[in-house]
């Protein structure tokens, strides 16, 4: 993920009883609160790590760039570049700007009329690792290459650089003058990486020449040997770094893929690696097999001996004394063909055995530090057709959701605070965080049971069907992926958006930064229309003033408070009159059907009712729910099957669809092909400008399709694009901060997506690492990275 990419932001209503008053802010005294979980990285003074030595950390592939600028950078790409690049400003513990004292000695606003100018005043002893001084002509080369002039530049993303009308030295070399055309508030997220001008300077050298290699740095690292054989980039110690020096001679970046970890852990190849669920519950076990800790209190299973004397964990776990029984009588039977199976059998099962007792021990030696990931996992509602194109649907299934149960879930277990985000733009710490989720209210079923009334949805309804369709109200669940088995829940690790879905351009890089993405999505409809140009009709129960209406004018009455504003009460959008399968092309996700060329009914349908689920027009109020199939995704489909338990509960049923990993963003969220959908978006510390491609109004293509840019659930309002566009320009940080808190609160009344957790970090290190581990919302500082020194004899008295 690079250091800006997504951001998100959040309001909604409360539903049936009393409304509470909205404030657009509730940040408190300190603005943005304290941070849900703290940095995990044994945090010491450089005098105690010893200078030297090689760390071998985990990523999960080799980077096809290390120009992060482009559409196929990755997380790797942004670790490299942020130990060998200029990062002019850097994130702290709580995920918030600051510069960087190793390149700037000061950076700041310095007029704002008729202009903004940014004066940025450089360390003097600044240097390229060629020996040429860090000046205005590299911010000049990558303010051209990235602003979007010069289409032969091939870039991923120029948020802020079109906005710049000009770059000038000042009244030194040290000084670099920024001259805005437009105001732009996120002006500090700029030139973080900053390039040589030899990379940025011409289209050919920015396409290519920094893809496999830098030539020139200027990070307390500099880059060694990237080789693919062996699957490792090599960072050395830079001989002209100005600053405090690296304390590691070698940072070794290893490629391993996650389900591996464990067992290259135990191997020695690996010193650092994030790790999933069942990874660090091994490692909990390990430690509490050896008495080392109560780690392994938190672990799955109940204890380190099963019967007899056997472990609990790990391979034959699960094997009772009448299996094993059973599995000697046949290796020693009278028939050869099956003994022979059997023995085969058996020596394979003890040779899996001895390497996970042998993987076990190793595992002792290594603890797992945790924290909460720049990034948190949401409900995702597909506005442009079917049954949640009606908004009152979508808050109905919010307001069925308890987000509490469900963060606790996948955190309490790991010993993870469990407090549901509240805002879709910043995570708890952040400056523009805020919980808006009271605009929305908590659990409440009577209001959802209410709202999915006033819709027209009814329990007991008559259900039309082809003859020969399957009865009853709740569709068996599909499973198009592979669905690993094993013990653990898993790490919600594969889906944070940006980070793996490079086949629909949307590349990314390491944590809290913005995904890049081409318009994804073809042929959905825009939210204001109604599908089949159908019209909203008051409820027969609730008439003459029907709830959906009600809670409409409240909830604009309250969004106006906040952002100032009033606007004319609008209709809610009808429910889609077709129940989508998930197979239609998606090019023409979202198009209505055309009468004239619908399929002629059947001659013979059955008739059925759907029970104590809902039905309307014949069809039962069923979800397509689009789930990963892959390892890593466990959590999120027991977080899936929880959810669909409470949405049963009001009587909206849920047809879960696994998928493959490569399928799932490509081919279902990108495409629209999907009702309800988990998936995560990284944080931000610069939400004006990376919220609003996430939240933007879906605009009709010329060619009828939509072009959502990064609003995966097609819903959006012109209102929240105002309020984003508004906060980009504005200058006053307070301001703008405010005006984000406004836009998130106009998200989370339009009820596209619906914030869950925080995502959890899990990181296996040895425990005399220091200064590294989980890092939670700030930047690591490389050269403070090293290997605690050996205690003296003072220590030790001590």
């Amino acid at each position: 993920m690079s250091q800006r990419r997504r951001r998100s932001l959040a309001l909604l209503t409360s539903g049936v009883l009393a409304l509470p008053l909205l404030t657009g802010c509730g940040a408190g005294e300190e603005e943005g609160g304290p941070v849900a979980a703290g940095q995990d990285i044994a945090t010491t003074a450089r005098e105690k790590v010893a200078d030297g030595g090689v760390l071998r950390w985990a990523v999960d592939t080799l980077p096809d760039t290390l120009n992060t600028f482009q559409a196929d950078a990755d997380a790797t790409t942004t670790r490299i570049v942020g130990a060998v690049l200029p990062q002019l400003f850097v994130l702290d513990a709580k995920g918030r700007p600051v510069a960087n004292p190793d390149y700037l000695e000061k950076a700041e606003v310095v007029e704002r009329e008729p202009k903004q100018v940014v004066l940025y005043k450089l360390n003097q002893q600044a240097v390229w690792s060629d020996g040429r001084e860090i000046g205005a002509a590299d911010f000049v080369a990558q303010w051209r290459a990235l602003n979007g002039k010069d289409s032969a530049y091939w870039t991923a993303r120029n948020a802020g650089y079109e906005r710049i009308e000009k770059i000038e030295k000042g009244k030194t070399d040290l000084e670099v003058r920024v001259t805005f055309a437009k105001p732009y508030a996120d002006w500090r997220s700029l030139f973080s990486p900053l390039y040589p001008k030899q990379v940025t300077g011409t289209p050919d050298a920015f396409n290519e020449g920094a893809r496999g290699a830098l030539k020139v740095t200027a990070g307390p690292f500099a880059l060694g040997a990237i080789d693919k054989k062996t699957g490792t980039a090599a960072l050395t110690r830079n001989p002209r770094w100005w600053g405090r020096q690296a304390k590691l001679d070698t940072l070794v970046l290893t490629a391993v893929p996650r389900a591996e970890r464990a067992a290259a852990l135990a191997a020695g190849k690996l010193d650092l690696a994030e790790i999933d669920r069942n990874g660090a519950d091994r490692i909990a076990l390990a430690r509490r097999d050896a008495g080392k800790d109560g780690a392994g209190k938190e672990a799955v299973g109940k204890g380190g001996a099963g019967s007899g004397g056997a472990r609990a964990h790990g391979p034959g776990a699960a094997m009772t004394p009448a299996q094993a029984t059973l599995s000697w009588a046949v290796a020693f039977g009278t028939d050869e063909d099956k003994a022979a199976a059997e023995k085969e059998s058996r020596d394979k099962h003890a040779a899996a055995v001895k390497r996970y007792a042998d993987e076990q021990t190793a595992l002792r030696n290594f603890t797992v530090r945790k924290s909460l990931e720049p990034a948190y996992t949401q409900l995702a509602m597909n506005g442009s057709t079917g049954p949640l194109a009606d908004e009152r649907v979508r808050r109905a299934v919010a307001r069925a959701l308890d987000r509490k149960a469900l963060a606790e879930l996948v955190l309490k277990p790991l010993g993870l605070p469990a407090k549901p985000v509240g805002s879709h733009v910043a995570l708890a710490g952040q400056r523009a965080y805020a919980d808006n989720s009271d605009a929305l209210g908590g659990q409440d079923m009577q209001a959802a049971q209410a709202l999915l009334a006033d819709a027209g949805w009814r329990r007991g309804g008559k259900i039309t069907e082809p003859a020969g369709a399957k009865a009853g109200p709740e569709s068996a669940p599909q499973d198009d992926g592979k669905t690993p088995s094993g013990p653990g829940t898993g790490n919600d690790g594969l889906y944070i958006v940006g980070q793996d879905d490079e086949a629909n351009g949307d590349a990314r890089s390491a944590a809290g930064q913005r995904p890049l993405g081409r318009p994804a999505g073809a042929g959905e409809r825009p939210l204001a229309a109604a599908p089949g140009g159908a019209q909203h009709q008051p409820s027969p129960v609730l008439a003459p003033a029907p709830f959906g209406a009600q809670q409409e004018v409240s909830l604009l009455a309250q969004a106006a408070r906040v952002a100032a504003v009033v606007p004319a009460p609008a209709a809610p959008a009808a429910p889609g009159g077709t129940v989508d399968d998930g197979k239609r092309s998606a090019a023409r996700d979202g198009d209505a059907a055309d009468p004239a060329k619908a399929s002629p009914a059947p001659a013979k349908q059955a008739t059925r009712t759907s029970g104590a689920m809902l039905a309307k027009d014949g069809k039962a109020l069923t979800l397509r729910f689009v789930l990963p199939a892959g390892p890593g995704s466990e959590s999120l489909r027991a977080v899936g099957e929880r959810i669909a338990q409470m949405l049963r509960k009001v009587g909206v049923n849920t047809e879960t669809t696994k998928v493959a990993d490569d399928s799932f963003f490509k081919d279902h969220i990108a495409s629209g092909q999907y009702d309800l959908a988990l998936y995560s978006w990284p944080a931000t510390a610069y939400p004006a400008t990376d919220a609003r491609p996430i939240f933007a109004k879906p605009e009709p293509a010329a060619d009828g399709s939509l072009l959502v840019e990064q609003n995966y659930t097609r819903v959006g309002t012109d209102h929240i694009d105002q309020l984003f566009d508004q906060a980009v320009g504005e200058l006053d940080e307070e301001q703008s901060r405010e005006l984000i808190r406004k836009a998130d609160a106009r998200i989370w009344a339009a009820a596209g997506s619906i914030p869950l957790y925080q995502r959890p970090e899990l990181v296996a290190v040895k425990p005399g690492l220091a200064n590294a581990g989980a890092f939670g919302l700030g930047t690591p500082r490389y050269q403070d990275i090293g290997w605690k020194k050996p205690p003296t004899a003072k220590d030790k008295k001590k």
